[in-house]
């Protein structure tokens, strides 16, 4: 299947070949046909595989050859959880309309209010807004609903765990009841269900993966370390494999600053990114780590989603995450559109718990390493605390080796090429996927 057998329009396909795409993802396809015939959908697939373009294309397509743009009015809204996915799906908006000089706009707070008056008062077809800031305009009366056409909520889970449900009930209630409303995710739980039957037309849902799957692009690693010398491990890592480019996770934001300056000590270029920060500090950080200017970008979880970053060779989690979801999300910013990714996980005994939940939401026991001269002196249990231990995957290595021949053992599967930390620059076939 090609993009041309979907019904977009040509202009449509031009912009997708000037982004360099030529097959669909499965959500793509999937997804586009049944959006373009008018239908609420409810999309579920992993991280990484191209859920952005699967609801902007249709949406953009829908949109032609309709009424004119008027002042402080938008004909499509697009909700998202934070910053940098707003910022992300309206790049998309941008990069895939512009054919066809479709007007659009990015509102959230963190910056001045001013310039997103000033463009929302001559009115844009395509609005991407946090559900704050988006309230914060309406009631000043700087946007107006009424002619709302299409509603999308994007990385809806993240938005119920951010808690934006009353923001979004508010929201809603502002829009025309005839619309098409889309809802896609990583993952959809209960409470999206229902949130979804309350807001939408007999939705149909697309699922494309298994729930909560990680993708079989991301190699999984797990080394278990103590906590004091998680910061000395992972500047080894860094080092002595020459990575170049570097996401690294931890659970606090004091943690974050902490960790980038202590890298920063070791001679690796690092810099924090976290909700403390100015959008403008957060908007450079990403610039300058999507350059090469910075070698380790450390975030919080805000950075899970949204953050868009072409062959990322690798993720680390520093901490691991206290809720089992936001692992996947984590380690979907590698590996993304078909590409190679490689995740590590420097595991210390009180995160025990954390490791048996992931393990247990993802369904396989991730492989572990400990590395020469970072052996624990208080070992990290397999299964739960306090249970029998689990049988080993079938890829844990069977003795311990130095770090050198793990990470190398690893990061060489799917890669083209050399360099260490290196990965893939596309599918089997050469393809990439659409963001």
């Amino acid at each position: 299947m090609t993009f041309d057998t979907l019904g977009l329009s040509d202009s449509l396909l031009r912009a997708i070949v000037d982004q360099g795409y030529t097959t669909p993802s499965p959500i793509q396809a999937k997804a586009i046909p049944l959006i373009l015939d008018g239908k609420d959908v409810m999309a579920a697939a992993q991280t990484g595989t191209g859920k952005t373009a699967a609801f902007t294309l249709p949406l953009l397509q829908r949109l032609m050859g309709g009424k004119a743009v008027r002042p402080n009015r938008c004909r499509a809204l697009v909700l998202t959880p934070t910053r940098e996915l707003a910022a992300q799906v309206q790049e998309s908006v941008r990069d895939y309309g512009k054919y066809d000089e479709f007007s659009s706009a990015v509102v959230f707070g963190g910056v001045k209010i001013n310039p997103q008056i000033a463009l929302l008062k001559r009115g844009v077809d395509v609005l991407v807004a946090t559900p704050g800031r988006l309230l914060d305009l309406h009631g000043q009366g700087f946007v107006d609903f009424s002619d709302v056409e299409v509603l999308v909520f994007d990385e809806a889970d993240r938005m119920l765990d951010m808690g934006f449900i009353h923001d979004i009930k508010r929201i809603v209630k502002l829009l025309p009841v005839r619309r098409q409303t889309l809802m896609f995710s990583a993952t959809f739980s209960a409470e999206i269900t229902k949130l979804a039957q309350g807001y939408m037309q007999d939705p149909l849902k697309v699922e494309v993966s298994t729930p909560n799957a990680t993708a079989d692009t991301v190699v999984q690693w797990v080394y278990p370390v103590d906590k004091k010398r998680k910061s000395a491990l992972l500047s080894h890592l860094v080092q002595s494999h020459s990575w170049h480019q570097v996401l690294v996770f931890t659970r606090t934001k004091h943690g974050a600053n902490k960790l980038s300056q202590q890298l920063e000590k070791d001679g690796i270029r690092a810099v924090a990114i976290h909700g403390n920060k100015s959008q403008n500090a957060r908007t450079k950080a990403l610039g300058d780590f999507k350059k090469g200017r910075i070698q380790a970008l450390v975030a919080t979880d805000i950075a899970a989603r949204g953050l868009d970053i072409e062959q990322l060779p690798q993720v680390v989690n520093f901490d691991l995450p206290n809720i089992a979801e936001d692992y996947v999300h984590r380690i979907g910013r590698t590996g993304r559109a078909g590409a190679a990714g490689h995740a590590y996980s420097l595991v210390s005994a009180d995160e025990a718990d954390y490791l048996y939940g992931i393990e247990k939401l993802i369904r396989k026991t991730l492989p572990r390493e400990e590395v020469d001269g970072f052996e624990p002196e208080h070992a990290v249990p397999e299964g739960r605390p306090g249970t029998s231990a689990r049988p080993a995957s079938r890829n844990r290595p069977q003795a311990r080796r130095g770090n050198a021949d793990a990470a190398g053992r690893s990061q060489s599967r799917g890669r083209r090429g050399g360099g260490s930390g290196g990965s893939a620059n596309g599918t089997a076939n050469g393809n990439r996927t659409a963001r």
